[in-house]
């Protein structure tokens, strides 16, 4: 799936095999090959809809074949995350055939990886001083790549993470909450890269991400103590600097719909973001 997803260089999270394996599960996703492109399909939230097929050469005869897909399943065609570049190719391919509206709560925050390392500028104040802060509290703190050693550390961490946080009727919250286990269990399998940020000798940090493509650097996870100041912003900048500096890129994926989430990435000042839309099939005769 990854080399399929590489050449298309799309930079949404959508295209990342990774970010596919840990969403598989709360997502009901299904995947097939044809004619060199990957199928997509989730069967979860309310109803099922397909993610628009990665790959090289002519799409039109794959997507013909997903919409007859869902007709002999008896629903409805629906794309979910839907870039601004393959709106206007549906367009192109099937003029006034589809439906688009925007779905904010999922386009992707994308940032400098320069400016995530240094910080530098008027805007990005507020980031060290967090900093600052952090490392005069915690003198003794220290960053350190995850590895087999130290991942019990990040399991324990992230357990007690979770039961902070827990909010056992937000469905989003507990799709997370898979995601995030399948991504501690796989790590290594996955070959994400990862790192912590201990303070007076305890894990209160750690992020993980891989490669989305030759300039993007994909944020999977990122999690940290609310309780220990700074932490956040010190995972973020140590994360960047030692994982991502050789990408142009940094997408920290989506807010979700979730304000505090959304204030949090707004704050870093993305230099971009990868806008996504939904599009349905307009039934025939309508």
């Amino acid at each position: 799936m990854q080399p399929i997803y590489e050449k298309s260089a799309f930079r949404a999270e959508d295209y990342n095999f990774t970010s596919a394996y840990i969403w598989s599960k709360p997502l009901s996703y299904k995947v097939a090959e044809m004619n060199g492109f990957l199928i997509q399909k989730s069967d979860s939230y309310n109803r099922p809809s397909y993610l628009f097929p990665p790959g090289e050469g002519n799409v039109k005869p794959v997507i013909e074949a997903m919409i007859q897909e869902s007709v002999d399943c008896g629903h409805g065609f629906l794309f979910y995350a839907v870039l601004e570049e393959q709106c206007k190719l549906l367009e192109v391919l099937f003029p006034n055939a589809f439906q688009f509206w925007p779905i904010p709560d999922y386009d992707d925050y994308i940032y400098d990886t320069k400016s995530m390392v240094t910080l530098a500028g008027k805007k990005l104040h507020a980031k060290r001083n967090h900093i600052n802060k952090f490392k005069s509290l915690y003198p003794d703190w220290s960053y350190e790549p995850i590895t087999p050693l130290n991942m019990p550390e990040v399991m324990a961490m992230s357990e007690e993470w979770l039961r902070i946080n827990e909010e056992p009727k937000n469905k989003t919250f507990q799709y997370e909450k898979m995601a995030l286990g399948c991504a501690l269990r796989s790590f290594f399998d996955l070959k994400m890269e990862g790192g912590l940020v201990r303070a007076q000798g305890k894990v209160v940090a750690f992020s993980m991400g891989d490669k989305l493509n030759e300039d993007i650097f994909l944020v999977h996870v990122e999690k940290a103590f609310a309780d220990v100041h700074g932490a956040y912003a010190m995972i973020n900048q140590q994360f960047a600097e030692h994982a991502a500096a050789d990408y142009l890129y940094i997408n920290r994926e989506d807010d979700s719909g979730d304000e505090g989430l959304r204030k949090a990435k707004h704050s870093y000042y993305p230099v971009m973001r990868a806008g996504k839309h939904a599009a349905s099939l307009i039934p025939k005769g309508s």
